[in-house]
């Protein structure tokens, strides 16, 4: 009889605001369709074993064992590899993200606009970037843009491998995922900048601020919380997500000497190449907790009570 009211009182205050509700589904379609079921299906599938071909078969958590104690390139490159990747240009993307936008808006006119456009650009045209500009660049002869530069000062003596050598590859596609990482985190944090309420830098100054700086950390920061927030975890999402860069520069799948085998390449290893679909989907979920915890680092830097 209670379970029956309460049932009663919530579809009555459902329809009340029903108008609310319709102008909301169709969000909560597309979120419950392409995140919530694919996370759930993920989720399921990592405790099976599936080749895309044969119904999934339960196997409990052969998986994961199998993942933390006995998959040698998940241990000694895939995971590895990625945490240096991800400690270097996620905060390092978000660090000069932060910083040219702060930059940016000390700009006066016209200026201000056309910069921060070929800041953001990069983030677009990648794809593109990576054929006509970074290829050519890092190419490994003599003729490649690079190497012909550094020969001509002297600075080496024979051409370097920048994107097949296995100690090099690395540096390369931090260098170039640095050089686009200016996207959506970098425009919410110009935004946050230039909607600070110019009254509280008056204020400021009255009670003993005296440079940019000390407005900087007293002032911006505490009051663009929520785009800091925003721009950290598109940083870690991004980050994170990122596998197809070592592939593309180097041309090679997998890269050389695993030496840019990051943990979004051994999921599409698994899944396309191997389809073992069950253990992609492991490789996977435990992608998404590391993507987790780390948002919720970002959570505590930047969050607030309320939030």
């Amino acid at each position: 009889m209670g379970l029956g009211k309460g049932l009663t009182v919530m579809w009555s205050r459902v329809w009340a605001y029903r108008t609310s509700y319709l102008f909301i589904a169709p969000f909560l379609i597309c979120f419950a369709l392409f995140i919530v079921i694919p996370i759930v299906a993920a989720i399921g599938l990592s405790f099976t074993y599936y080749n895309g071909i044969e119904p999934p078969r339960f196997i409990g958590w052969s998986n994961y064992q199998y993942l933390i104690a006995q998959d040698l390139l998940f241990l000694k490159y895939a995971l590895p590899n990625t945490f240096k990747f991800a400690v270097i240009v996620g905060p390092g993307g978000y660090a000069a993200a932060f910083l040219l936008a702060w930059l940016i808006s000390r700009l006066r006119g016209r200026y201000q606009k056309w910069v921060a456009l070929a800041m953001y650009t990069p983030s677009l045209t990648i794809g593109i970037a990576m054929t006509i500009i970074w290829l050519p660049l890092l190419s490994g002869d003599r003729i490649g843009y690079l190497n012909s530069f550094l020969l001509r000062l002297g600075l080496i003596d024979v051409p370097k491998l920048w994107v097949t050598h296995p100690e090099l590859l690395m540096n390369s596609m931090i260098v170039v995922t640095l050089w686009s990482s200016m996207g959506v985190g970098f425009l919410a944090m110009l935004a946050g900048i230039l909607n600070v309420d110019t009254t509280l830098y008056e204020a400021g100054r009255i009670d003993g601020i005296k440079n940019n700086l000390q407005e900087l950390w007293y002032i911006t920061i505490p009051s663009m919380k929520p785009q800091m927030l925003f721009g950290a975890v598109m940083a870690i999402v991004t980050t994170f997500k990122t596998g197809a860069i070592g592939v593309e520069l180097s041309g090679q799948n997998p890269t050389p000497e695993y030496a840019g085998h990051l943990i979004v390449n051994h999921i599409n290893d698994y899944g396309f190449i191997r389809f073992e679909m069950g253990y992609a989907a492991t490789v996977s979920v435990f992608l998404l907790i590391l993507m987790y915890f780390a948002n919720k680092l970002s959570w505590g830097l930047f969050g607030t009570k309320e939030e």
